[in-house]
């Protein structure tokens, strides 16, 4: 009997993973890659007609050395960006690590982004390459939103040609064993953007360090053991999905799925039955298109874990996963600056019954708290508040500040620094479970992903007919929110149908692609403060009426 408790379990699994990570002498390439067998399942990478092909440790070594190799040959150093913009596949992987194999820092990009919101990542991040897929390189062509003196390198997975690389000249032409760099645990390893909510996105340095709190979350909250067969549907384009969907992967190695085809709720029951997949997550609108599709009866799933990230996950979701996926969807919340602090855990040692509507507990590593909303100190129970975290009680909080800006890193800690605030608020019950109320912010969450309206309303406001803009979210029952624009026209101007259609593709083509408004009002002025601030609540309570009004209507 040695008289450990779970408690003492679970404290020294978190001091075992921080000085893992934090050791002086460990590299991001050595721990991620070249620590687990060459002969073991990276991943199972599945095409859009459903054909796998699988990518072993031993292979990620090789063709990674081979690219750092060629990497170094351009003149790419350690500490050096090296940004991002593929979709799911062989090469997207290879990429990642031969970037941390060169001790550089990957600055990913999301494929749906056009080119002025790629460029301002490339410049704010001060990016000497860039690895793209052939269907992308053309965002990356010199023109309105891109500049024509760009002194990064691009590298393409097509053919190349006119000072483009290709990508796999580069790869035949790399020489093996490249020495995996070991910076240490404060190291850089990740160079990602915000959603950029009341204002430009803000840079968040990721050190090596931060690979502790991933892989702490991958187990606790996840639930991911070694048998398990292990699908992150997320993009690997923002945090989630690169946090602990790559990562999760290449800190445990455990077996995993990259799906690199488009979403289906057809496709997706499919891999799950034909791959056995056991640990599962994705975003609140993957279950909720599940729900919705009509899939039929018998399917054969082995799922044990399923998670749900990115939004608050409504009660209706479980009353349809216990029978239709055989498991309940622990719902599970965090920050690009923090990783994952409070969940519904899977592992036995912190998992607890599902209350509905409720985010969880602190994760293991973590202290969550919720501050009062005009001072610094804890509130009781059930009263909202702000969540914070307690910094001293988090050891595994790797954010210090967002890159070159003072101000905004200023507002995320209290004047005291006892607590790092996350800008959402919410309540704690009696059984210590916590529950999202709000966001502090504008932040619009569709389909999984996290909007800033700042970006959105810029692009808009550059459309020649619009003078100012105001975007909002709405609630819709797939997709969870909505994003609704208010627009006032330049003297002149008309509204019609076909302008609402033009200044929708205009935001597909100069922000992002799956960032649009759904729906353009055009309005006569925008509400605003004193002070000029658009108050985008006011808007949204507008059209919260607005609908009441039509379903109450339709009813």
């Amino acid at each position: 009997m040695t008289g450990e408790t779970d408690d003492d379990r679970i404290r020294a699994r978190v001091e075992f993973l921080n000085a893992r990570y934090r050791d002086p002498a460990a590299g991001a390439a050595q721990l991620l890659c070249d620590s687990h067998d060459p002969s073991a399942l990276a991943y199972r990478i599945i095409d859009g007609d459903l054909v796998g092909k699988d990518l072993t440790y031993g292979e990620l070594r090789l063709e990674s050395e081979k690219l750092a190799s060629a990497f170094s040959t351009l003149g790419i150093r350690p500490g050096d960006r090296v940004a991002t913009l593929m979709g799911k596949s062989r090469e997207y992987l290879v990429t990642l690590m031969a970037i941390w194999r060169l001790g550089a820092v990957h600055v990913p990009l999301f494929t749906a982004f056009a080119p002025s919101a790629i460029a301002m990542r490339l410049e704010g991040s001060r990016a000497v390459a860039v690895v793209c897929d052939a269907g992308q390189q053309h965002k990356l062509a010199p023109g309105e939103d891109m500049p024509a003196d760009a002194t990064w390198h691009i590298i393409s997975t097509g053919p190349g040609g006119g000072g483009v690389l290709s990508f796999s000249r580069l790869l035949d032409e790399g020489v093996p064993g490249f020495e995996a760099v070991r910076l240490g645990g404060e190291a850089p390893i990740i160079h990602i953007y915000t959603s950029g909510t009341t204002g430009k996105p803000k840079a968040v340095i990721v050190p090596q360090r931060a690979l502790a709190a991933f892989q702490a979350y991958a187990e606790f909250g996840q639930g991911v053991r070694e048998d398990d067969v292990f699908w992150c549907a997320a993009d690997p384009g923002w945090a989630y999905g690169l946090y602990f969907g790559v990562l999760a992967t290449f800190t445990t190695g455990v077996r995993s799925i990259l799906y690199a085809g488009g979403f289906s709720p057809e496709a997706t029951m499919a891999i799950l039955e034909r791959e056995h997949v056991t640990n599962f997550a994705a975003a609140p609108t993957v279950y909720r298109a599940l729900c919705q599709a009509d899939l039929g009866e018998g399917r054969l799933l082995h799922l044990r874990c399923a998670s749900s990230a990115g939004e608050p996950l409504t009660p209706d979701v479980n009353e349809w996963a216990v029978d239709a996926l055989g498991v309940e969807v622990h719902d599970h919340y965090g920050q690009t600056e923090a990783g994952m602090v409070i969940n519904n855990h899977h592992h036995p040692l912190v998992r607890r019954p599902i209350k509905a509507g409720a985010m969880g507990h602190a994760m293991p590593g973590w202290s969550a708290t919720i501050l009062a909303e005009e001072s610094d100190e804890p509130v009781g129970v059930g009263t909202v508040g702000r969540v914070a975290l307690v910094v001293k009680e988090s050891p595994l909080l790797w954010f210090h500040g967002y890159d070159g800006d003072p101000a905004k890193t200023a507002e995320k800690f209290t004047a005291d620094g006892r607590y790092y605030v996350t800008g959402d608020t919410g309540s704690v019950d009696e059984e210590g479970y916590f529950h999202f109320s709000a966001r502090d912010d504008d932040v619009i969450i569709m389909a999984g992903y996290r909007i800033g309206p700042f970006e959105v309303e810029s692009a808009m406001i550059s459309h020649p007919a619009v003078s100012e803009a105001a975007v909002i979210a709405v609630p819709d029952q797939v997709r969870g929110e909505v994003m609704e624009a208010y627009v006032v026209l330049a003297p002149g101007k008309q509204p019609s149908a076909e302008l609402e259609r033009e200044i929708q593709q205009w935001v597909k083509t100069h922000y992002a692609a799956h960032a649009f408004p759904r729906r353009v009002h055009f309005a006569d002025a925008l509400p605003r403060t004193p002070s000029g601030k658009v108050q985008r609540f006011v808007l949204k309570q507008r059209r919260k009426e607005e609908l009441a009004e039509m379903n109450g209507s339709n009813a």
